[in-house]
């Protein structure tokens, strides 16, 4: 199946001669067909939720933008930093144009007055990729005044960030877009009602707006008909790690994680087996095998114990060191906190120093107790998400791998030096 990476198939997806001759900018041409309304209509008839992360429905979130003023914004997130994801970067580099045409619709059915695309500073070759793109459809009049002989203008700007994982979580974007420190913001007011440069703004995901020209094209019960009821569509999902065949790979949602793994990606390395899997990206619980059998859709994997998060599935074998994972996982979270509010900077710190601790082999039981009551003045009490983010692999790695910790305190080293020495 591909649709959202069709550019697989196609030599030349980047360029717009090429992206014209695959049905491009169709979606766009039947969006200015209808009134902004019957396009909204037609993405919540979909049913298609944010590719972001938090999986909010997407007509849902564009209905609340406050229609009441004058000036809207789109602003497209591209500042994939999230551990184990990379399909957003794989959409910008190589078929820039179904993001861009994606970005056109929503800000179409949205009456914005103008767009953005916000890239993470590290894709230089994304970004580079997404001025040509939009270079070329300005040129060709898909971008700029009376669209295509409509009604519709809009300008579209394409914004390289300073590389902060920070920047991901949508009102520090729009702090960063502003050309202020990325930090967020305090909500209540929402970006929908008071957003970027104060204006109502509809922040959404690079996946999500390169799902809308297939939508319009092929129509909201078409993308139904794929997925549950409650998680309709297809979804990439980037399998890394220890795996036969890491790669991206577009399903429908709702399709077996072990047939992610052993029939796309090829199962484990030979000679070893999986000990378990992340979901969802570096912030949800990882599962372990007698999870295996889970459906990726949301319902399903929050019934497991997980999340599906941004698609990032990345794969743990029996070589991998549960506690270092978890020690290098709070490191990359205590550096990322923006350090504005004092439960992320500190918690993220002592947790962070607590697991460097014991994988070294110089922790104690009492550090061992002491992660969950430092996780709970943690949870729940952070400006952002970022501080709950960084909980939930160590959780559930202290609840399914308490012994690797245990042994880890008790042998004063990490079992498994040797092997992950050689494997490296």
């Amino acid at each position: 199946m591909h649709y959202l990476l069709r550019h697989r198939d196609v030599p030349g997806m980047d360029s717009l001669r090429v992206y014209l001759n695959q049905q491009g900018y169709q979606g766009l041409r039947r969006a200015l067909s209808m009134d902004p309304t019957a396009v909204l209509d037609e993405v919540s008839r979909s049913g298609l939720r944010g590719r972001g992360g938090a999986g909010f429905p997407t007509g849902r979130k564009w209905s609340f933008l406050d229609q009441s003023q004058p000036v809207r914004y789109l602003v497209v997130n591209a500042d994939e930093a999230e551990p184990g994801t990379f399909k957003d970067r794989e959409l910008i580099e190589h078929n820039p144009h179904q993001v861009i045409e994606g970005a056109l619709i929503a800000a179409y059915a949205l009456n914005a007055a103008e767009a953005f695309i916000f890239v993470r500073g590290e894709l230089l070759q994304g970004y580079e990729s997404l001025l040509r793109a939009r270079n070329e459809a300005r040129q060709a009049g898909y971008i700029g005044n009376h669209i295509l002989g409509s009604a519709f203008s809009i300008n579209l700007s394409v914004f390289r960030s300073a590389g902060a994982y920070i920047c991901g979580e949508e009102t520090a974007l729009l702090e960063s877009l502003e050309g202020k420190r990325g930090q967020p913001r305090i909500k209540p007011p929402f970006p929908a009602q008071v957003g970027l440069y104060g204006k109502p703004t509809v922040v959404n995901n690079a996946e999500t707006m390169a799902n809308l020209p297939v939508i319009l094209v092929n129509g909201g019960d078409w993308y139904r008909s794929y997925g549950t009821s409650d998680s309709p569509g297809i979804k990439i999902f980037s399998v890394s790690g220890r795996i036969a065949r890491p790669d991206n790979y577009e399903v429908p949602l709702a399709t077996p994680l072990d047939t992610l793994l052993y029939e796309y990606a090829g199962g484990p390395l030979e000679g070893h087996s999986i000990k378990a899997v992340i979901p969802g990206g570096s912030s949800v619980p990882l599962l372990v095998p007698k999870n295996f059998g889970v459906s990726l859709d949301y319902e399903s994997l929050v019934a497991a114990g997980s999340m599906l998060g941004s698609g990032g599935v990345m794969v743990l074998d029996d070589t991998v060191c549960i506690v270092r994972s978890a020690a290098r996982l709070l490191k990359f979270y205590r550096t990322e906190s923006c350090g504005k509010c004092t439960p992320c900077r500190e918690g993220t710190y002592w947790m962070a120093a607590i697991l460097e601790r014991i994988e070294e082999g110089a922790g104690t039981m009492d550090d061992l107790a002491r992660l969950p009551d430092i996780a709970d003045n943690v949870s729940g009490k952070c400006l952002c998400p970022l501080g709950d983010a960084s909980l939930p692999f160590m959780l559930s790695a202290m609840k399914h791998f308490r012994g690797e910790f245990i042994e880890h305190i008790q042998e004063h080293r990490c079992p498994l030096a040797s092997t992950l020495a050689h494997s490296a």
